[in-house]
């Protein structure tokens, strides 16, 4: 305090009152000040963080969603092909059944030409015996 400069002892020292009550009241809104300054600096810090964590969330559910697109695909392009060996599977079966009638058809014909064979056998075997009828009546009758 400075009471060299004031007029009387006692009129300084009442003026330094006022004097050190305005000083002390700004250097308090100095400190509040500061404070706000600190605690906008740390709610910014704080939202930067926050922004920072947003952006990796929305990176991750970005590459969630990439990999839920191929699985989606992959799984679709398994359908697909179980769905064309099922009728691959299906056309297989139809042939394998179309070549059984076709092995019975041949077989029956088979049996046909067989028993046609055999037939004509019996004819020629019974055309031969009357031949040998025939040639046997002849050696008997010298005319």
């Amino acid at each position: 305090m400075n009471n060299a400069s004031n007029d009387g002892g006692a009129a300084g020292s009442g003026e330094d009152l006022p004097a050190e009550a305005g000083r002390k009241k700004a250097e308090r809104s100095r400190r509040r000040a500061e404070e706000s300054r600190e605690v906008r600096d740390n709610d910014r810090e704080a939202l930067e963080s926050i922004r920072q964590e947003q952006e990796r969330l929305r990176e991750t559910a970005e590459t969630a969603r990439i990999a839920s697109e191929e699985a989606r695909q992959s799984a679709e392009a398994a359908r697909s092909a179980g769905e064309e060996a099922r009728r691959a599977a299906e056309d297989a079966r139809v042939a394998a059944h179309a070549a059984r009638e076709a092995v019975v058809d041949a077989v029956r014909a088979t049996a046909e030409a067989m028993h046609a064979s055999l037939e004509q056998m019996k004819v020629v075997e019974d055309l031969r015996r009357t031949l040998r009828e025939i040639r046997g009546a002849n050696k008997l009758d010298p005319n």
